[in-house]
């Protein structure tokens, strides 16, 4: 039986770690088998590149080499950890995935539509999202919480782009969600924690739950990055 592949997207300080481990202890609590894993990241491979992106290391060389960089990391990611994971029945929880690429790199750091569909083409084929939540958040807050967490650590590459450029990136998740209404759920994170992981849970339980038993589907791949 394939597992259920789910996705926590948003812009920084929106609380995509928090809310993607309390759906994990939720799904392990029902003695579902859960892997967590997160992006850029999550295998050995993909953790190297991680660093190389968020130290800002690959920036002066522009959002194209950014979106490569990021695709080798998720082929890396997707063949050692997501499919393998999947096709033992194990369901999946990440932090980012394509949806991140698709708004950074693709709506905000404009790189050309046909760029960004051919990497997704080659590297996520079919494996997309079961579901996505899209956690949302204004930019200035999120900004103020992710200062507040990181405390006296450096700022990475993205954290310290203008709140222009992080309000940009806000709608640019809502558009995507609009895009795929089927698949996103735009989750407002301003209400307290404990309302917002209800929320969620409740929407995992009426999404997948209920038919994790059933065949699944052959996803549709959108463009939302044009």
């Amino acid at each position: 039986m394939q597992g259920r592949f789910i996705t926590f997207e948003g812009g920084e300080g929106t609380g995509k770690s928090n809310h993607s481990a309390l759906v994990v202890e939720k799904l392990k609590s029902l003695g579902i088998s859960v892997k967590q894993s997160r992006e850029p990241g999550g295998s050995p491979g993909a953790e190297i590149i991680r660093h190389v992106l968020l130290s800002g290391a690959a920036q002066p060389f522009g959002p194209d080499a950014e979106a490569i960089l990021f695709a080798a990391a998720r082929d890396d990611h997707l063949k050692l950890v997501i499919r393998p994971a999947l096709e033992r029945g194990q369901w999946v929880v990440c932090d980012r995935f394509v949806d991140s690429t698709r708004v950074y790199q693709g709506i905000v750091g404009q790189v050309a539509p046909p760029v960004i569909r051919a990497l997704e083409r080659i590297v996520v084929a079919q494996t997309m999202p079961d579901l996505t939540f899209m956690l949302d958040l204004p930019a200035n807050v999120g900004l103020q919480r992710a200062l507040e967490r990181r405390g006296k650590s450096k700022a990475d590459r993205f954290e310290q782009e203008t709140l222009t450029y992080h309000e940009t990136l806000r709608q640019g998740f809502r558009a995507v969600a609009t895009v795929e209404s089927e698949r996103c759920v735009i989750i407002d994170t301003m209400a307290p924690m404990q309302e917002v992981a209800d929320r969620i849970w409740r929407i995992v339980q009426d999404r997948l739950l209920p038919a994790q038993n059933s065949p699944k589907p052959s996803p549709q791949v959108k463009d939302a990055a044009s």
